[in-house]
């Protein structure tokens, strides 16, 4: 009788813990270590406080077209015409990701009339599968506003979940417990003691010594690359920096890359283990990136005001500068517009203390560092206008609004209807 009321009671607070999150996340991942996943799932399956729609991966979704035939096939017998445009294309659009990813969205859309968990379980079985890997991170993105993604996995998913967390799109729960630092599982009491700072130009400091000799940019931006997930798989990686060779080149090309990469710290920082590669254990590395993903879900959840704003300035103290400045490959470029965003919330939650605190001078200092981070935020270039007008300087917010109307015009673009009513109530 104990036993099966204290069960009750941890699944009531991890089933709470899940509610809370997915109010914020778009993506909620009962954790591998959690005791309940199973119980908690079940629940989610009962619940009549939303939509619910199960796909429990079989060993033959091994691809994206065996998993997105098989769930689309299952959850027809849970909603009728679920599927009916993805079933329709030719078997040659599974060679174009974006017009699957669209016509899936749109099949979610139309069966989602109300919230919405789509719930993927074993999911594990997918582990070997970069194109369905690949398939939900972009489908995290653009799922409809009313639905949110549930994963049951045995392992760690092999997705970009820093990332996707600096970006409030996923959370990672252990039963009732929101996981908000070592989000990998990284080694921190290995042999050799490395620092690396990715926010800025990109640093390593290994056992206190800087790292010089990289013999060229793709070694050291490939260990940046292998710290992005728990795992990566050589195909990952090969697609990710040459895409345009053919694999076997490709291939070639990453063994001469991550020799350097090995020469560079004189030890194997990748090892290969079961198919995938990893950071070396006997790495102990401390990165920048979860210090900083950690500060953001600090302030986002820390009960006492003092912690949050805490959080909030850690974060800002953390961001050096953009993800790996000065380089332009593409995965690079979506990791940056990742942690940006997470940077632009830290600074403008700082602002709305110190407006709290009446001092809009501090606040608008904080708004016009966002800016000069990220100038395409209208919400933000509404804060500054407003801020100029609070402190007197109405001259000042209407010089700002003409900049950013010239701005938007090089864009063939035109301020928003909420940012026009914004400077017109300022200039009257």
């Amino acid at each position: 009788m104990w036993y099966t009321m204290n069960l009750n009671n941890l699944v009531d607070r991890s089933f709470q813990a899940f509610v809370d999150q997915s109010a914020q996340a778009k993506l909620i991942l009962l954790h591998p270590r959690s005791r309940y996943r199973s119980v908690l799932t079940a629940r989610l399956i009962a619940s009549t406080d939303a939509q619910v729609y199960y796909y429990s991966l079989g060993p033959d979704d091994i691809d994206l077209q065996s998993f997105l035939t098989g769930m689309t096939h299952d959850l027809a017998g849970q909603h009728p015409t679920f599927g009916r445009h993805i079933n329709i294309l030719h078997p040659d659009s599974y060679h174009d990701p974006e017009l699957l990813l669209e016509t899936f969205v749109q099949d979610l859309s139309e069966v989602a009339d109300r919230p919405t968990y789509l719930i993927l379980d074993e999911y594990d079985r997918s582990d070997s599968a970069d194109d369905i890997q690949l398939f939900i991170e972009r489908l995290v993105g653009r799922l409809p506003d009313n639905v949110k993604l549930v994963i049951n996995s045995r392992t760690l998913p092999r997705l970009s979940w820093v990332s996707m967390i600096s970006q409030k799109r996923a959370a990672l729960l252990e039963d009732d417990l929101l996981i908000k630092q070592d989000f990998y599982g990284t080694e921190t009491t290995g042999k050799h003691k490395l620092e690396v700072f990715a926010l800025g130009p990109g640093t390593v400091i290994m056992n206190g010594a800087a790292i010089e000799s990289w013999e060229g940019h793709l070694p050291r931006l490939l260990f940046f690359f292998a710290l992005d997930r728990p795992i990566i798989t050589r195909s990952e990686i090969c697609q990710a920096f040459w895409p345009e060779l053919a694999m076997d080149q490709a291939v070639n090309v990453f063994h001469v890359t991550k020799r350097r990469l090995h020469k560079a710290l004189d030890l194997d920082v990748l090892v290969h283990d079961g198919g995938y590669y990893r950071v070396n254990p006997d790495l102990a590395v401390h990165y920048d990136i979860m210090d900083f993903v950690t500060a953001l879900m600090d302030g986002r959840t820390a009960a006492d005001a003092k912690k949050r704003q805490a959080a909030w300035q850690r974060a800002i103290d953390i961001y050096r500068g953009p993800f790996l400045q000065g380089h332009t490959d593409q995965w690079i470029q979506d990791r940056r517009a990742d942690f940006r965003a997470g940077y632009l919330e830290a600074l403008s939650e700082m602002a709305y203390i110190r407006l709290k605190e009446d001092r809009p001078e501090h606040a608008l200092a904080l708004f016009q560092r966002a800016l000069a981070e990220d100038n395409s935020r209208e919400v933000i270039h509404r804060e500054v206008m407003q801020l100029y007008a609070r402190l007197g300087r109405r001259s000042e917010a209407a010089a700002h609004y003409q900049r950013l109307v010239s701005d938007l015009k090089r864009e063939n673009r035109k301020p928003s209807a909420e940012t026009q009513a914004a400077y017109e109530q300022i200039v009257s």
